[in-house]
């Protein structure tokens, strides 16, 4: 019986169907606690730069700035490792990359609407 199934296995994988039995294969590079442990505390400590930098009473275009390269900084974290895409295919990542740079588009659209980087 085993037999037969590694026949198929092989020739399901000669016509181009991925073998199962590697999908929930470990990754190679897959991170430790301890790396997910930092990158959780480097989540925390920007986490804390933003509050810090939304009461520090900074200009406005500055602000926003700092802001937005903050959440873009927390943004790849999270999207790397929490969400593994640093061990996945490339095209995953794009997606997330295309999203990220459509929101921030609109988001800078809607601020300059707004004339929020205007210096009054």
């Amino acid at each position: 019986m085993d037999r037969q199934l590694d026949e198929f296995h092989q020739e399901a994988g000669e016509v181009g169907i991925p073998d199962p039995r590697e999908a929930h294969a470990p990754h190679a590079q897959h991170p430790s606690a301890k790396e997910y442990v930092r990158i959780g505390i480097v989540l925390a400590a920007l986490t804390g730069l933003e509050v810090w930098l939304s009461y520090s009473g900074i200009a406005g275009g500055v602000l926003i700035a700092l802001l937005l390269s903050a959440a873009f900084l927390k943004f790849v974290l999270v999207v790397l490792w929490f969400m593994h895409l640093k061990f996945d295919d490339r095209r995953y990542s794009r997606f997330f990359v295309m999203g990220f740079a459509g929101a921030a588009t609109l988001y800078l659209v809607v601020l300059m609407t707004f004339g929020v980087f205007l210096d009054s």
